[in-house]
């Protein structure tokens, strides 16, 4: 954890793009709440092969226009390099200068067409040659390894090109168990990686959620963890102060330990990143 230490903080949130007008409108008030917290940025997701496309793009545009940093998610699979660089104009022209560069899912019904990217080092080295150093470039990092890689080592390795292909920073799959960051920030420097390794952290307020996104992406819920959520069953006040109290404890243990700041998985919710905000006395 050495290396961590030395980097400056920083605090940031994710946004999904809204569906409907009333996720609009529930999300232009939510990024009014934690916009008076004073994050870096907020990123904003993009779908599987560019689902989202235009939602993640009007979404970037709406944050901007408020006078907030947006870091836009770019999503290599199913992606042609003209549509990439479309994209990129269209952010430079908003004033855009983070990306979060991702090699994304492969979305149902494409037969197998992965497009002109295959991972997504191949994604960070086009945009840097496109756009020089114009964008910050986070990319995915996995402390408890990603869900498709054959071997830890492997996956590790895939993390290290992205980063010599020209990422600034990474951002980590949300976690509960704070010794699988600490380690793999330590295989990191036994490569020489020397970028931010901000943790993600995921809000507990909804267990039934919660399995279903962690079963969806290998984050693994410690069994002690699992039980107590089980045994709260549909007691939602029991469960998020339960959450509360598991998240709150483990940021502070991170943060103790030098880690370089927290990206938070809102699910375009200000109420329980808020809290947490508080509960660890982030000033920014």
């Amino acid at each position: 954890m050495n290396t961590q230490k030395k980097f400056p903080k920083s605090f940031s949130c994710e946004f999904f793009p809204p569906k409907t007008e009333k996720g609009a409108e529930n999300l232009r008030a939510t990024l009014s709440e934690l916009a008076k917290l004073n994050p870096a940025y907020f990123s904003v997701t993009f779908g599987a092969g560019g689902s989202t496309q235009e939602g993640t793009f009007d979404t970037v545009k709406a944050i901007q226009e408020k006078g907030y940093a947006a870091a836009p998610h770019l999503s290599c699979i199913g992606s042609t390099r003209e549509g990439i660089r479309t994209l990129l104009d269209g952010y430079i022209a908003i004033g855009v200068t983070r990306i979060v560069a991702l090699r994304g899912d492969m979305p149902s019904g494409m037969g197998g067409s992965a497009g002109e990217f295959r991972y997504a080092n191949e994604l960070v080295e086009f945009i840097r040659n496109e756009t020089g150093n114009h964008f910050h470039i986070e990319v995915a990092a996995y402390p408890e390894f990603h869900p498709q890689a054959p071997s830890a080592q492997v996956d590790m390795n895939n993390f290290a090109r992205k980063v010599n292909a020209g990422a600034n920073a990474a951002i980590t799959q949300y976690f509960y168990n704070a010794d699988g960051y600490f380690r793999f920030v330590d295989d990191c420097e036994k490569l020489g990686i020397d970028i931010p390794i901000i943790p993600g952290i995921m809000p507990i307020t909804n267990s039934s959620n919660l399995k279903r996104f962690s079963d969806m992406c290998g984050a693994e819920i410690p069994r002690w963890m699992a039980k107590r959520l089980d045994g709260f069953g549909d007691d939602k006040a029991s469960i998020n102060a339960f959450g509360e109290a598991v998240v709150t404890e483990m940021c502070q243990k991170l943060l103790d330990s030098g880690a370089p700041g927290f990206h938070f998985y809102t699910m375009n919710q200000a109420g329980p990143t808020c809290t947490l905000w508080h509960n660890l006395g982030i000033d920014c």
